[in-house]
C-alpha cells in the first residue's frame, strides 16, 4: 500500500476554456501530455453546447473563498489556492482520500457556490469534466508548485500584456 502524499497539486478548467487538441498542450488519460492537435481541437470546439464563462475577480474570489471554507470544514490543510479566469489551482494536503475525490468535493462546492450567486451559472456546466491532480511527495515538490499556482501564475498574466 502507498503512503498518502504530502500535498496534491488540483488543478480544474472553465467549461470549454482546454479542449482536448489545444495548442497549450493537452492531457490524456492514461497517455499524459500530448501534442497540439488543431483538428481534434476545432472538432470539440464545435460540440460545446453552451457558452464559454470566464470567471471575473468577484467569481474568482468566492472560488477562492469556498475552497478555504471546504478545506477549514473538512479539516485539511490548504497551501494555497488560485482561480484563475479560465482554471483554478489547488494545494491541499489530506488525510486518506484520493486526490480525484478531493478535486471533485472543491469543484463541486465551487459550482455550487457560483451558481447559487450568479445566475448565468445555472443549468449548464461551470467545470471541464475531471481536471488534474498530481500527488506532491516531497517539501521542494511543495514549494515548487506553490510557488508555480501562486507567483508564476501572476506573471504568465502580466508578462502577456
Amino acid at each position: 500500500m502507498h503512503d498518502q502524499p504530502l500535498a496534491y497539486f488540483i488543478t480544474f478548467t472553465v467549461y470549454g476554456t482546454f479542449l482536448q487538441g489545444d495548442l497549450r498542450l493537452w492531457r490524456s488519460r492514461g497517455k499524459g501530455s500530448q501534442p497540439a492537435q488543431p483538428l481534434l481541437e476545432h472538432w470539440h470546439r464545435d460540440q460545446l453546447k453552451h457558452d464559454i464563462i470566464l470567471l471575473n475577480a468577484d467569481q474568482r474570489s468566492a472560488v477562492e473563498n469556498e475552497t478555504a471554507r471546504l478545506c477549514e470544514f473538512r479539516e485539511w490543510k490548504l497551501w494555497t489556492v488560485n482561480a484563475r479566469s479560465n482554471h483554478v489551482h489547488v494545494i491541499v494536503s489530506v488525510s486518506a482520500q484520493a486526490g480525484a475525490k478531493v478535486r471533485d468535493q472543491i469543484k463541486a462546492n465551487c459550482t455550487r457556490v457560483l451558481r447559487q450567486g450568479w445566475p448565468v451559472f445555472q443549468d449548464r456546466p461551470v467545470w471541464t469534466v475531471g481536471g488534474d491532480w498530481q500527488c506532491i511527495n516531497s517539501e521542494n515538490e511543495l514549494e515548487q508548485v506553490i510557488l508555480y499556482s501562486s507567483e508564476a501564475q501572476d506573471r504568465k498574466a502580466r508578462d502577456s500584456q
